[in-house]
């Protein structure tokens, strides 16, 4: 299953990602979604089911990029 993940994310193209990243990761842009949420978890007041959905929904560019910065480097988690 891991193997299976880490190649869907290896086969995705750079520029997708970025782009994801640059629009739905960071929509809307004044301010940023994601910092919002980000700013409301880490002050412990992510409390309603909308506001974990819309940081869920903003943050997985993020970690797509992420993981694929880091099994660009190792070849995979294994």
């Amino acid at each position: 299953m891991v193997d299976q993940i880490t190649t869907w994310i290896k086969g995705l193209p750079w520029s997708m990602v970025v782009l994801a990243c640059l629009t739905l990761g960071l929509a809307p842009f004044s301010p940023p979604h994601i910092w919002e949420k980000l700013h409301l978890l880490l002050k412990g007041r992510l409390i309603r089911p909308i506001d974990w959905l819309d940081l869920i929904f903003h943050g997985v560019p993020w970690l797509i990029l992420i993981a694929k910065l880091v099994f660009r480097g190792n070849g995979g988690v294994r």
